[in-house]
């Protein structure tokens, strides 16, 4: 029972794709459409050229900007370090200043108590009897050559704190004028840093602007330049497998299948066994989708022959470098030959009207059973066949 819903599944699917009638194929990629994307690239490229401009004499300006920047941090590094130098200087100087007054409030003391101690002297001898009284009159001499001695000296420590007491301050003025004017000068220094700085943050930022334009019209420019490669590759493309298709359809004596010539491929493949399937499902489902058939088309609303299996694989995650749009002939050396009894679902066939590589002109995907998915013709658009149904089969299958 399972097997005759299949059949009557097979019949359905063979029935509409054989009868469907193929939608009105667009041209092939004419000179003046691959004339038209040549000017959008080069357009796309002056543009670019115009941005790289921009990008470069703003990148210059930065540079400037940066240098200038650089500089005002240097100066600004160096009035801090000033800065501290004076603030030190300064504290120093106030300090000496402070010691120094010190000891000359206590000088002062001391002139006070030999001023107190003369005036004592120079009064009446009623002021003067305790010092007799206490050793008489040989220790009131030795008394008055000491006192003597001690304003001698306290009158030189006096001169002397005073002209310290003068040179400190003279010291922190100094000091304390250095500090206010470096201060002065540090503050404007970080002003015309935090100008340098702003300037070289902006011009970054115009930088970052341009940057970003560049990059997105490079990625244009690539896009236009992959659309007129893509445009010119398909013409050619087209017009070769047109070309030997036409020479298929008039060549006589075309075997069933050619025999094998030692033709080679590459030793080894690049797919697992679930990419090949997915590559059939995709290929199925453009059939079934009646996509029609249009020279150097390779989707998604049309297909030719080896566009269809260029797509089939892309969208089974098979991408560039590792596959590329190529023609029916040149799939025969990139794929892995296997022999036609070793088939797989994801295999390619490929279709020549004398044998040889250089004249197959038609290339489909394996589904399995002995039956095809392909891209036929403009006539019969996409459909699902048997392998043998087309002239010319290759003695090999190509695996991915």
């Amino acid at each position: 029972m399972t097997r005759k819903r299949k059949l009557i599944s097979l019949a359905i699917i063979l029935g509409l794709t054989l009868s469907a009638t193929p939608a009105i194929a667009k041209p092939k990629p004419t000179l003046a459409e691959i004339e038209a994307a040549k000017q959008a690239e080069a357009a796309k490229k002056a543009a670019a050229d115009a941005a790289a401009k921009k990008l470069a004499a703003a990148n210059m300006t930065l540079k400037q900007l940066t240098a200038k920047a650089n500089a005002a941090r240097a100066l600004y590094v160096k009035a801090q370090k000033e800065l501290e130098i004076a603030k030190s200087q300064a504290a120093a100087a106030a300090k000496h200043a402070a010691e120094t007054a010190a000891a000359v409030g206590e000088a002062h003391r001391v002139i006070g108590k030999l001023a107190t101690n003369a005036y004592i002297l120079g009064g009446n001898l009623s002021d003067i009897q305790p010092l007799l009284s206490a050793n008489g009159p040989q220790d009131l001499v030795d008394q008055l050559s000491t006192l003597n001695t001690l304003g001698a000296r306290n009158t030189t420590a006096l001169e002397r704190y005073k002209a310290a007491e003068v040179v400190a301050r003279a010291a922190k003025r100094k000091a304390d004028q250095a500090k206010a004017i470096q201060e002065i000068a540090t503050a404007k220094v970080a002003a015309a840093k935090k100008v340098a700085d702003d300037a070289q943050a902006l011009q970054q930022k115009e930088v970052n602007k341009l940057r970003a334009v560049q990059d997105q019209l490079i990625k244009e420019l690539a896009k236009a330049r992959n659309v007129r490669v893509t445009l010119e590759q398909q013409r050619q493309l087209a017009l070769l497998e047109e070309s030997q298709a036409n020479t298929a359809e008039t060549t006589i004596n075309q075997a069933k299948v050619w025999p094998d010539k030692g033709f080679k491929g590459r030793s080894t493949i690049r797919t697992t066994e679930a990419q090949r399937l997915a590559a059939v499902e995709y290929a199925k489902k453009q059939v079934l989708a009646r996509k029609p058939y249009i020279w150097g088309s390779q989707g998604p609303k049309s297909f030719d022959c080896s566009g269809l299996v260029y797509a089939a694989y892309s969208a089974a995650g098979l991408k560039w470098p590792n596959w590329d749009r190529l023609n029916s002939a040149l799939y025969a050396g990139y794929t892995k030959h296997v022999p036609l009894t070793e088939l797989q679902p994801g295999d390619l066939l490929f279709y020549s009207y004398k044998g040889t590589i250089s004249t197959i002109h038609h290339i489909t995907i394996y589904a399995g059973g002995g039956m095809m998915w392909e891209a036929n013709s403009t006539k019969k658009g996409l459909i699902y066949s048997n392998i043998y149904s087309v002239k010319g089969l290759m003695p090999f299958g190509g695996r991915v």
